[in-house]
């Protein structure tokens, strides 16, 4: 779903993801969006993304290096990172993507421990100088 943030109302249907999956997360750039993992009687490796802009159902983008639900994700316009998550136990694992680009994700490193269900940050900014 989605709302025009600059008017009242209710949310309007936006498409479908590839998976029926719950515990995703989600990163985006500017034009964008991308939702990584989650849980539906198993664990996903499944990214999708959608063009922000324009309404309809989410396209494949590319596989996570391990199957995981509740992760943290960050991004800033050109990069999303996906960190930690849960795959019947805590992952310290993480992956990051290029968001412009369609591909499986990359190993970028690992957590100090094993987590799941943490906050994300961006370093994108509203147009501050």
């Amino acid at each position: 779903d989605y709302v025009t943030i600059a008017t009242t109302g209710n949310a309007t249907d936006f498409g479908d993801l590839t998976v029926a999956r719950y515990w995703t997360a989600s990163l985006a750039s500017t034009t964008r969006a991308v939702t990584v993992g989650g849980n539906n009687a198993s664990y996903y490796n499944t990214m999708d993304y959608v063009e922000i802009a324009t309404t309809g159902n989410a396209t494949d983008f590319g596989d996570l290096t391990q199957a995981r639900a509740r992760l943290s994700t960050m991004s800033s316009t050109t990069r999303g990172v996906a960190a930690a998550g849960y795959t019947g136990s805590a992952s310290n694992v993480i992956d990051y993507i290029t968001i412009a680009t369609t591909g499986n994700a990359t190993d970028f490193g690992d957590t100090s421990q094993n987590l799941y269900e943490g906050s994300g940050t961006s370093n994108c900014h509203g147009g501050l100088s």
